[in-house]
């Protein structure tokens, strides 16, 4: 856990800044929800932009790495769980806690208004605090998509897989059609880390932590069935401090086309918290 108290005073100190990109290992799918469907098209098509275009959602890659990341720190216990929708159906449950040093709730925000707890009561002891990590919906790279895969997709940009469900006792066939990004396409991500005081520093190594765990397992749907592993390359690290925006001041470029590992071991350092000045 961090080192955090109640007593911490936020006070603007600057941004790191990530830039990196997602390239897919195996056939990405991010649903676009069944509002989206066509005649002739697949059951369950791919979220798109305006243009017609594939991208993963900033909610989408936060989320993930928050699940993850609850699921590691051992934070995903009825105890510490909170309802974020109860609409019948569609419950949701996320970890909260009101622990000032608590990670997870200090890199993601802690709205307490909005929640309860799993038990039916209210958090009331729980302070709200602003979220660190923001994360931007990852537009496609569309000349990754290159004119020998075209030849093999089902559209000009994404590929449907078919699938079945069969039934145990009668053996019948349930089909269906999932529409996925194909293998080797890329997205350009963009991560923002505020560092709001002296504390917040360490949060870049807990952030990395994350973006390691979502390589060993699934983004987007269908992941136990193959869907959705991706691997992040090219990783670019800038620190823009209080001067940047203030006084026009130069940006320190900490990393460039770095990978994970280097990212995890920057963030290591003892002396990481130095360069943030």
């Amino acid at each position: 856990m961090s080192s955090h108290t109640a007593e911490t005073q936020l006070t603007f100190l600057g941004k790191l800044v990530l830039e990196a990109e997602i390239v897919c290992q195996t056939g990405l799918h991010i649903g676009a929800g069944k509002g989206s469907l066509e005649i002739g098209g697949a059951d369950n098509p791919v979220v798109k932009d305006a243009f017609g275009i594939p991208y993963i959602p900033g909610s989408s890659l936060r989320g993930r790495l928050r699940s993850l990341l609850e699921q590691t720190l051992g934070l995903a216990v009825p105890s510490q769980l909170v309802f974020l929708s109860k609409r019948k159906g569609q419950e949701v449950r996320i970890h909260q806690s009101d622990r000032p040093d608590d990670d997870v709730c200090v890199l993601f925000g802690r709205n307490p208004g909005r929640m309860e707890r799993v038990t039916g009561d209210a958090i009331e002891a729980a302070a709200a605090t602003p979220a660190r990590l923001t994360v931007y919906d990852a537009p496609l790279v569309v000349d990754s998509i290159t004119p020998q895969m075209r030849e093999n997709l089902d559209d000009e940009l994404t590929e449907v897989k078919s699938e079945n469900a069969v039934d145990r006792i009668t053996s019948q066939a349930n089909p269906r059609t999932l529409e996925r990004v194909p293998a080797g396409a890329r997205f350009r991500v963009r991560m923002v880390l505020d560092v709001l005081c002296e504390e917040d520093k360490p949060l870049l190594a807990r952030m990395a932590e994350g973006l390691r765990l979502l390589e060993d397992d699934a983004l987007g749907g269908g992941g136990s069935r193959g869907n959705g592993r991706i691997s992040f390359t090219g990783i670019n690290l800038t620190w823009r401090g209080k001067d940047y925006y203030a006084k026009g001041a130069a940006e320190a470029a900490l990393l460039s086309n770095a990978d994970l590992a280097q990212l995890q071991q920057l963030a290591s350092t003892e002396d990481f918290a130095e360069k943030l000045a």
